[in-house]
């Protein structure tokens, strides 16, 4: 990569970083699910990274907005070191921000999804958890889908990926104030020409069209993680 590509993939990385605030540690207060999650091929015995998506969120329905808390955790019986975490959107689901992380440019997102942010975290010490605060917009008229992958530091070694994983109801409520969605459960469309669909139960679990483990990480290390990891190391001092 030159230095001219690699300084403008930083400045946009940095940029995102220095404006929005830092994440606390802290408990989700929505019950938490890692359904659609999946340990990576550098997943150890004594780090392990797992994250954690609502079982519900809520839609507006006049405004298609969301908001949702993302967690990471390291249930292992060390610290991870640096680690990075991304929240991704496919579809109906574009993420609009996520607390104290850094915007992926439009042009470097991977093939299928519509937005994404990267998160550095320093370490994640053994038993506890980080969280972020999630801004997204979902159009009702489509399916949605998030995904949560984790690598080491700046290289691509996969530690979790959970996802994409979809938002959605069979029963959508288009003449309520909010429509809610349940993770793991495929959108049903609504609009002037889809009817709403009747006595269908919710299919949950894994979608069938869900991205192969690790196929964007290396995409999103290379312009997110790296840009990221590189512009902490240059403000700390270490080479």
């Amino acid at each position: 990569m030159d230095h001219a590509y690699r300084g403008s993939i930083v400045a946009a990385i940095a940029a995102g970083l220095l404006v929005l605030p830092f994440t606390a540690y802290a408990d989700d207060p929505a019950p938490g699910s890692s359904q659609g999650g999946k340990p990576g091929p550098a997943a150890t015995a004594d780090v392990k990274i797992t994250t954690e998506l609502p079982k519900q969120i809520s839609v507006d329905n006049s405004t298609e907005k969301t908001d949702l808390t993302a967690k990471i955790a390291n249930s292992g019986s060390k610290d991870s070191g640096p680690v990075t975490l991304m929240v991704v959107g496919f579809d109906g689901m574009r993420i609009t921000g996520v607390q104290g992380c850094a915007k992926i440019p439009d042009d470097k997102l991977p093939a299928g999804s519509n937005s994404g942010y990267a998160c550095a975290v320093d370490k994640l010490e053994a038993g506890k958890a980080r969280t972020y605060q999630v801004t997204a917009s979902f159009d009702l008229q489509k399916t949605g889908k998030i995904c949560l992958p984790v690598t080491e530091g700046k290289t691509d070694k996969l530690l979790w990926q959970q996802g994409p994983v979809p938002f959605g109801t069979s029963k959508p409520t288009p003449n309520a104030p909010d429509t809610p969605l349940l993770l793991g459960t495929d959108n049903v469309p609504f609009g002037p020409d889809k009817p709403p669909a009747v006595d269908e139960l919710p299919r949950t679990g894994p979608s069938d069209a869900a991205v192969p483990l690790g196929l964007f990480a290396l995409t999103l290390l290379a312009i997110g993680g790296t840009g990221i990891w590189w512009t902490t190391q240059q403000k700390s001092g270490r080479p």
